[in-house]
């Protein structure tokens, strides 16, 4: 299927590794110029050097480009010099893949205010101004996609996950009113993509916080998390990326205001 995005730009958060690189990677294949963004500079480096390799290789007639913009993006100075980037789109994004690494977990107890500003600026309130920077430019051009990763625990909270809970929530509910706006008549679409469990190193954590609490070993922890999984397995970033690309489409106009979940089957509500 031919989803339509070729020659458009697109912003990937947390793009180095894990879901965003997922995320990346596939509208890389789809010629989608791509500005990837994460902290570490090397790692980014590194991932843009192979996100333009692949592009190369790609079947879309002329190879996209891929700027790497090492940057917190969770501050207003980080965001300024994504959208200052030299040979990028500035605000003028068609797509934008808002991904921030979920908040440590633990006991609700052990945190103050501070850790809880924290998780709202980086779940909540970055994605936000993201879009606040970018959606009216799309709705001018007459297309736009937003897509916030999130987590399936937005469906079914996590009890050792409370700040990730809180903070993601808070951005659904924001979401929920802003996908229903008139951007959507102006062919803004803003949907949230809901992670279960993928092999990546935010799920690894997770097992060792798990192991911890519990005393069971990590790989006692993996294997029984596994087999709670319908599937029998953890997703990959690869086959994520492709969910988010098919939102990114022009296949997928018609759906906005969305909470999607990938988990294998593991919600186990009706709705």
């Amino acid at each position: 299927m031919n989803l339509g995005l070729a020659g458009k730009w697109a912003l990937v958060c947390g793009a180095s590794r894990g879901l965003g690189r997922g995320c990346a990677e596939a509208l890389v294949r789809e010629g989608v110029n791509v500005v990837v963004n994460a902290r570490g500079a090397e790692g980014l480096q590194q991932a843009a050097a192979e996100l333009q390799a692949l592009g190369a290789a790609s079947d879309n007639g002329t190879a996209p480009r891929v700027l790497a913009a090492a940057a917190d993006i969770t501050t207003a100075e980080g965001r300024a010099a994504v959208f200052a980037l030299a040979g990028g789109p500035g605000t003028d994004f068609d797509i934008v893949v808002t991904n921030a690494g979920g908040p440590p977990p633990g006991d609700f107890r052990d945190w103050d205010r501070e850790a809880w500003l924290r998780a709202l600026d980086a779940n909540m309130l970055t994605p936000i101004e993201l879009m606040r920077a970018t959606v009216d430019g799309m709705a001018a051009r007459g297309f736009g996609r937003v897509v916030n990763i999130t987590s399936s625990a937005v469906k079914a909270p996590i009890d050792i996950l409370g700040l990730s809970n809180g903070a993601r929530s808070g951005l659904t509910g924001f979401v929920a009113g802003l996908a229903r706006s008139p951007l959507a008549a102006r062919g803004v679409t803003v949907n949230n993509l809901l992670p279960g469990k993928f092999d990546t190193d935010r799920l690894a954590t997770t097992f060792r916080a798990a192991a911890a609490q519990t005393g069971r070993s990590e790989e006692d922890v993996r294997a029984a998390q596994q087999a709670q999984v319908p599937a029998r397995r953890f997703g990959t970033p690869a086959e994520f990326g492709a969910i988010c690309a098919f939102l990114c489409s022009v296949h997928a106009g018609y759906i906005t205001g969305q909470n999607l979940l990938a988990d294998g089957g593991a919600y186990p509500g009706a709705f």
